[in-house]
């Protein structure tokens, strides 16, 4: 247990930030596969209206930190490689 002021307040914001990061992730992890469940589906006009949203939501990610620059690149691409795809198979 922490004896320090500092300290105990650093635990406190600590917990804050992992709650924050934790419910960020997990929406951001919901948003992706949402897209990859339309492209399995064959519904490809919601593909890309998630592969929209999604890529917001990967440029927040990366903006506040939650996710580095070139992961949130990768995965934007992936995305858009699917997406393509399974344009092309239709």
């Amino acid at each position: 247990m922490a004896n320090l002021k500092s300290s105990k307040k650093r635990i406190r914001s600590n917990k804050k930030k992992e709650a924050r990061n934790r419910m960020l992730k997990s929406s951001l992890r919901n948003t992706l596969k949402s897209v990859e469940e339309a492209i399995q589906a064959g519904d490809i006009e919601t593909a890309e209206a998630n592969f929209n949203k999604a890529v917001s939501a990967l440029d927040s990610a990366y903006t506040k930190g939650i996710m580095k620059k070139n992961t949130a690149s990768r995965k934007k691409s992936q995305l858009a490689r699917m997406i393509n795809e399974a344009k092309s198979a239709a």
